[in-house]
């Protein structure tokens, strides 16, 4: 074990190794030429490298994948729903079956988000207060009610390794009055969920809100910070708002977290949305853009997006991408992959999902050596050299 800092330089590219012993974020190495740098975030199921994508198993499952298929092909953390898992099987079942990871067999670490992205996706069904979010199930239509201290009891009773607080994710576009206003609630919120926490092994990280308002970003990442937490998110990003908002956001607000916490930018998940928040000095990452997509047909390659259902690969023998080393190129064809996807065959989702987040775990493992080599500006350049010639 380290002292509580110590820095090792790197006589070939000036990268640097630093670790404080009071986080749980190792920086190993920063870019010379972005914000973009490499590390490790400890937590009691293992460690995992940042910059990080962490894949969306809702309900305590990624679709279509098996644990052992997640693993091998690179994952090292996933994400859960507080929200759903809470309507089943229930929170209380979980515990009692010895936690989310023994109930999912899933042996590495798990993130849960509070359920606050409901309050934007079922705005329809659900009510915000001083007190928490009233709710209407999407499933029967029963009244829900989730306080900030009750989404930190599910979440400890789910046992994961990082929790999140309940925060109000804002629309786009909203006013800006609406959006000071639901940004305070999620201070207040925040400072309750910290006082609510019991446990010391899970991790619990703030989340900033502001909507596209970047003073409203200041004021919250401040008052965010105040509270104190163990890493720090953005949330109510990618939801609607144009690309380049989106990230002057990001721009403007990842600079004031501190460097030694991991930060965390929510639901945020196209590669070009990856790259350019990795280049702000963003960590971890989620979105349910891969598998969603798989099961759509349409799929990520080097070569560009493939839409597989298209008739122009009923008789193509080629692999999905010949770049790619993932169990479904290695085995199978596009013609084939065609004819699952038209047929609506179950393996078809398989097939697709395991190569599209592959896609995405080799696209973060990319990076992480780009860092690590002192040439991420250059990586980032051939990325989108290779978009353009593909488009």
């Amino acid at each position: 074990m380290m002292n509580n800092e110590q820095n090792l330089c790197s006589e070939q590219n000036d990268l640097f190794f630093t670790m404080t012993a009071d986080t749980c974020f190792t920086l190993r190495y920063k870019d010379k030429t972005s914000s973009a740098r490499q590390g490790e975030v400890a937590t009691p199921h293992g460690a995992f490298q940042t910059p990080a994508f962490m894949p969306v198993g809702t309900q305590a499952t990624v679709k279509a994948l098996t644990p052992e298929e997640l693993q091998s092909i690179g994952s090292e953390i996933v994400l859960a729903n507080t929200y759903h898992l809470y309507l089943r099987p229930g929170h209380e079942t979980i515990e009692k079956l010895g936690g989310l990871h023994k109930f999912m067999n899933w042996k590495g670490p798990i993130l849960t988000d509070s359920g606050g992205f409901q309050i934007y996706s079922l705005s329809k069904l659900c009510k915000p207060s001083e007190e928490g979010v009233s709710f209407r199930s999407h499933l029967n239509g029963s009244s829900i009610f989730l306080s900030p201290e009750e989404a930190i009891s599910i979440q400890r009773a789910l046992g994961t390794d990082i929790i999140m607080c309940l925060d109000t994710c804002i629309p786009y576009p909203c006013p800006y009055q609406e959006t000071l206003e639901a940004t305070r609630l999620t201070s207040r919120w925040a400072g309750r969920c910290k006082e609510a926490k019991e446990t010391n092994h899970q991790l619990l990280f703030g989340i900033i809100q502001g909507g596209m308002y970047s003073d409203l970003r200041m004021m919250s990442a401040e008052e965010i910070l105040e509270i104190g937490f163990d890493g720090y998110a953005l949330g109510g990003l990618s939801v609607g708002e144009p690309k380049d908002l989106m990230l002057q956001m990001a721009e403007k607000t990842i600079p004031l977290i501190p460097e030694d916490y991991p930060r965390y930018v929510m639901g945020v998940g196209t590669p070009e949305d990856i790259i350019e928040c990795v280049w702000r000095g963003v960590d971890m990452f989620d979105c349910v853009l891969p598998t969603r997509n798989a099961r759509n047909g349409m799929l990520f390659t080097s070569s560009g997006p493939v839409v597989i259902k298209n008739s122009r690969y009923k008789d193509d023998e080629a692999p999905l991408d010949e770049n790619c080393g993932c169990y479904t190129c290695r085995h199978y064809s596009r013609a084939y992959l065609r004819h699952l996807y038209v047929s609506r065959e179950l393996l078809s989702y398989r097939l697709n999902t395991i190569h599209n987040l592959h896609y995405f775990l080799k696209l973060m493992a990319g990076i992480r050596e780009a860092i690590q080599k002192g040439d991420f500006a250059e990586y980032r350049r051939k990325f989108y050299k290779q978009k353009e010639e593909n488009e």
